[in-house]
């Protein structure tokens, strides 16, 4: 029998607190996941600093792929005998979907924007590179490494199996929403998925939603729009993660400093700091590693990178007030002057970190991250875009919300020496609304 083929004796099955079942049949994915490319999943947690806000979100990436290759399973067993649905794309699907998340970094998008880095080409480099994962991928045909690296990228030529790894309704969303609701402890991210599963159809170039599962499509979106205001922007994550960047951001520069020497030279960051980053050193440093270079750079010699560690380790956040520098430059500048003046640096202390989101958008040829929108499949065949029957959707869709804040130490601001620069710093801080604690 052929390796794509090829099945298990048995089904194994993992437990999971979101779809109670994980079911694998195929000898393929079962590799997959014993890799150690992917078993390094483990070692990344899904929310990155979330578990400083939300104590339970310590769930990780491994568990977050595992639930999306469940739900494309799911999806492709009640697309089978379907129009439109090609039955030679099934392993493909599920592979794409286990792999989708195969390169993210520890504390993801914070280590990525430090470091001018890019998860989804590291994706790639696992899938194509000198990995364990590729000589798996490839035992089942040449090329099909490349394949599933396309349905990653977006770029595969059947737009309907991207469509189940990445669109605005896919796998992908959907497990993340479940499954960062249930750790985290909150109810925003509750749909009914399994409504939306029965009532999903192949088409040509994507999946459509039948008609009469139209409510619980709102239900999805409605909960995807409360998730991010509520948990992925929380102020406490973001300020933690303000910190964390300032810790990678600062070390970076002490190794550029040739007057600055390491208690212990930070072997795991060095590819990271020159900017020459070997796949393999990528694959090396999780957030494990991370971690316990924070715990020892707690004892450096530099009092900001000092600081800023024994806070992430400790959770002393900074506080912060509703901020936008666009609209407020003159405060901005004051502040950045009177910070120099009284001897915090504002380059770390004092802090824009703006969020937005789009929760929904129809088809606008030609603009950035164009967005296929969500199509209902009517009684008569027709297709009609979402918010054009949904008057729910309809009122968030392009509408883009953005939240900025400004983050800043409190306690050393109160210990300025200087009355008249702590003073001024304080009006302009209290003007410009509630100081709020990180907490």
């Amino acid at each position: 029998m052929a390796y794509k083929d090829e099945q298990l004796h048995e089904e194994k099955v993992f437990k999971d607190p979101v779809h109670r079942y994980v079911h694998v049949k195929d000898r393929v994915i079962w590799d997959l996941i014993a890799a150690p490319e992917f078993q390094r999943l483990r070692r990344i947690k899904q929310l990155g600093t979330t578990n400083i806000t939300f104590h339970g979100a310590e769930h990780s990436r491994f568990n977050h792929s595992l639930g999306v290759y469940e739900i494309v399973r799911r999806i492709i067993t009640n697309f089978e005998g379907r129009p439109h649905w090609n039955s030679e794309e099934r392993l493909l699907c599920l592979c794409a979907a286990l792999l989708h998340d195969l390169g993210h970094g520890p504390f993801s998008h914070s280590f990525e924007k430090v470091f001018k880095l890019d998860h989804e080409y590291f994706t790639q480099q696992i899938i194509l590179g000198d990995t364990k994962v590729n000589a798996i991928l490839e035992r089942v045909a040449k090329g099909f490494a490349q394949d599933v690296s396309d349905v990653i990228a977006k770029t595969y030529k059947d737009k309907l199996v991207v469509s189940l790894i990445s669109s605005q309704i896919d796998a992908d969303r959907m497990d993340y929403l479940q499954r960062d609701t249930y750790f985290t402890g909150v109810s925003y991210g509750h749909f009914d998925m399994e409504r939306i599963l029965r009532v999903m159809r192949p088409m040509e170039d994507q999946v459509v939603i039948k008609y009469t599962g139209m409510h619980a499509v709102e239900d999805y979106i409605m909960s995807r729009y409360q998730m991010y205001w509520q948990v992925y922007f929380h102020p406490v994550t973001r300020s933690a993660e303000v910190i964390l960047s300032k810790i990678l951001h600062r070390a970076k520069v002490l190794y550029e400093d040739s007057n600055y020497t390491f208690k212990l030279e930070p072997t795991h960051f060095l590819s990271f700091f020159t900017g020459h980053v070997k796949l393999q050193d990528y694959l090396k440093l999780d957030e494990g590693i991370v971690s316990y270079y924070f715990q020892l750079w707690q004892e450096e010699e530099d009092d900001i990178l000092s600081d800023l560690c024994e806070r992430f380790t400790n959770r002393r956040l900074f506080k912060y007030i509703e901020f936008n520098p666009n609209l407020q430059m003159n405060e901005w500048m004051e502040l950045h002057r009177l910070f120099m003046n009284a001897g915090i640096d504002p380059d770390y202390y004092l802090v824009v970190d703006s969020s937005s989101d789009l929760p929904y958008d129809f088809y606008r040829p030609g603009e950035e991250e164009e967005r296929l929108p969500i199509h209902l499949l009517m009684p008569n065949g027709e297709l009609r875009e979402l918010s054009r029957q949904s008057e729910i959707v309809e009122s968030i869709s392009g509408k883009k919300r953005t939240d900025h804040k400004l983050y800043f130490p409190i306690d050393l601001i109160e210990k300025i020496e200087d009355s008249t620069v702590k003073k001024r710093v304080e009006e302009i801080l209290s003007g410009q609304g509630e100081v709020k604690n990180a907490n």
